[in-house]
């Protein structure tokens, strides 16, 4: 099984696992959301806390012979969380069952009789040492019968979340956390962000040093992103940026929070009334941001007039106010306040409702002073069904104070409607591959054709690699043409497949042990074969998407039904309407009589197709496990 494959199976067998054990305990989502990602977050602290033990005891001074006592001071010099014996995760697992057995006496005195108390004093001891964890972790561990938490204390012990490696322990967290939205999310979409729309925001905006506010923060994906491009570049994202949210909700707050903690972030979260972002600006931001990025809540009503008037996060003036003194619309309340809190070379990036792009009366006013500023930078037009809790389609808004001169007046629109993968049948995303595209056509807005090379040069290393470890001699990397490349594919895949319905088979009708055991061996063997190829196939694709477009060397230009550069003359000819797909226009008709929409759809449903028989695979792997003792 492929990394990839590792990491998404044991998200799923995780995620299983643990909400049979919800549906055992008979407890909604809300009762269950936070005390199972306190689990998590604590085996990852536990995780974290061993390898800076290690490294600290690494040439550690003698004393005596022996080697000098590890302190929490140590550990804050290393910028890590210390972690008492009482909360840490091995110390909890290996408990007895009967717990009154352990005399274990809390910071009061009591001693302790159910798990679910000792769980609960852990989670004290561990915010005893965070100033930013202070009243944040779950401390409800006492509605769990002792028996299920153990259980769930097991689940998360899995050796295979060392086996895979990695930071896998945050990427289940964000996993959990996005399973968990479609239960407990607000309706308005406040609480989750979908990772491909953060990580888009993110690589455009390029977060690298300096001050970062989301002042709808949510559960923190957009400040974990930017921590992870920033790291990526080979930096520390907590020396090169500081990170500021608000966020009205606690629940949510305490989410960010500890998905800052799991991620080694560090961040400054204000909630509650004090950070209702309408009416305050709880850190004093104003003109002070680098990077301001965001997914407010969509065309909500109600803000009082009075509440928001005269501020100075709103330059252009008051939205619409209806006859109960009450803003219409916030929509363009978020969008000011975005722009307020840049600097004078900030980037903002923000998901918004698609109906912001050309709404009409106080708005259209409002959009006209904006587009006049010349620091509208893109829009992209997004799909319906990226969220788990709602359908519509939205769009990502960019701000930059800072344009190279020759975009000054201009603003790139990109419709995105049709790029995209179909991950569940209500649930459409962006694949990295996908993502790395649309990036490409902004990157060659800019100027930054070397980037566009570097990424056709991945391309080609991606593929010859998947060559070179199949040894097809239909996929021999020599100078082959995108086409041939692809073609190769197409036929390894067939061939893949083929064996693996023949090895099926004939497992299916062999009776003896031994040779099960070998069959089972090969029909998992070539099942992986078989999900390389299938994930080389959309590399192809999304390959000659890129360069049937922008060509090797990458020379931006229009393309219809994708995108256009647009001057802000263009801009005020269609009444100031920001709506991408107003420039854009409909996809042109290729010589070969095949549209650009229509050919789209087309390779996303095959790839769906491709996607569910990748699954069905391996279903048959489990199913033959079982088949294998018959």
């Amino acid at each position: 099984m492929t990394e990839k494959t590792s990491i998404k199976q044991l998200e799923t067998d995780l995620w299983s696992a643990a909400d049979l054990l919800r549906s055992s305990a008979n407890l909604n989502a809300n009762q269950y959301c936070m005390p199972v990602l306190g689990l998590l977050f604590l085996k990852y602290a536990y995780g974290r806390y061993k390898k800076v033990e290690a490294e600290l005891m690494k040439n550690r001074p003698m004393r005596h012979g022996v080697a000098m006592p590890i302190t929490a001071q140590d550990f804050r010099a290393k910028s890590a969380l210390y972690l008492p014996r009482e909360a840490q995760y091995d110390y909890l697992l290996n408990l007895p069952h009967d717990i009154a057995s352990a005399n274990i006496v809390d910071e009061e005195g009591r001693q302790l009789s159910k798990l679910g108390d000792v769980v609960n004093y852990a989670m004290r001891l561990i915010e005893e040492q965070s100033d930013q964890l202070k009243g944040v972790l779950p401390d409800t561990y006492n509605i769990f019968q002792d028996e299920t938490l153990f259980d769930l204390l097991r689940t998360f012990n899995n050796d295979r979340l060392e086996q895979v490696g990695g930071d896998i322990i945050g990427r289940i967290y964000e996993y959990f956390t996005g399973k968990f939205s479609k239960a407990v999310a607000d309706g308005d979409g406040v609480f989750f962000t979908p990772k491909s729309l953060v990580q888009m925001i993110v690589n455009i905006i390029e977060p690298k040093r300096g001050t970062v506010f989301d002042p709808a923060c949510g559960s923190g994906g957009m400040f974990v992103q930017s921590g992870d491009f920033v790291n990526n570049l080979g930096m520390n994202a907590n020396s090169t940026l500081t990170f500021y949210g608000q966020e009205k909700v606690d629940f949510n707050a305490r989410l960010c929070l500890m998905n800052m903690a799991v991620h080694g972030l560090n961040a400054k979260i204000k909630s509650g009334d004090d950070a209702n972002t309408y009416a305050k600006d709880a850190h004093n931001l104003i003109g002070r941001c680098d990077y301001v990025m965001a997914n407010p809540p969509f065309n909500v009503d109600g803000v009082k007039e009075a509440t928001v008037s005269g501020s100075p996060r709103l330059p252009f003036g008051l939205p619409g106010v209806n006859k109960e003194k009450q803003i219409s619309n916030a929509n363009y309340l978020w969008i000011q306040y975005f722009y307020a809190y840049l600097n004078e070379t900030g980037r903002a990036g923000f998901v918004m409702a698609s109906s912001a792009t050309d709404s009409q009366s106080k708005d259209k006013n409002i959009r006209e002073q904006l587009v006049n500023t010349g620091h509208v930078d893109c829009l992209i037009s997004v799909a319906n069904n990226f969220f788990y809790t709602l359908t519509l389609p939205c769009t990502l808004w960019f701000f930059d104070k800072n344009k190279r001169e020759e975009n000054r007046d201009k603003i790139l629109f990109i419709d995105a409607r049709n790029y995209y993968t179909v991950v569940e049948r209500t649930i459409n995303e962006w694949n990295e591959w996908q993502m790395r595209n649309l990036n490409a056509i902004v990157w060659l807005y800019r100027g930054e054709t070397d980037r566009y090379k570097a990424l056709i040069s991945d391309y080609r290393m991606w593929l010859n690699d998947f060559c070179h470890r199949y040894d097809n001699a239909a996929l021999q990397p020599a100078e082959h043409s995108w086409q041939a490349y692809r073609e190769g594919i197409e036929a390894t895949l067939a061939l893949f497949k083929g064996h693996l319905k023949e090895l099926e088979d004939e497992m299916k009708a062999t009776r003896k042990r031994q040779e099960k055991a070998e069959l089972k061996e090969l029909v998992v063997h070539t099942a992986q074969q078989v999900e390389a190829a299938t994930e080389a196939l959309d590399v192809i694709n999304q390959a000659i998407w890129l360069v049937e477009k922008f060509g090797e060397e990458g020379e931006y230009k229009d393309v219809a039904g994708l995108c256009r550069i647009a001057t802000i003359e263009d801009v005020a000819s269609k009444n100031y309407s920001l709506t991408p797909g107003a420039y854009t226009g409909a996809a042109a008709v290729e010589g070969d009589d095949v549209d650009f929409t229509t050919r789209m759809k087309e390779i996303h449903s095959e790839l769906e197709e491709l996607q569910r028989q990748s699954a069905d695979i391996f279903k048959t792997i489990k199913a033959n496990e079982s088949l294998l003792w018959k």
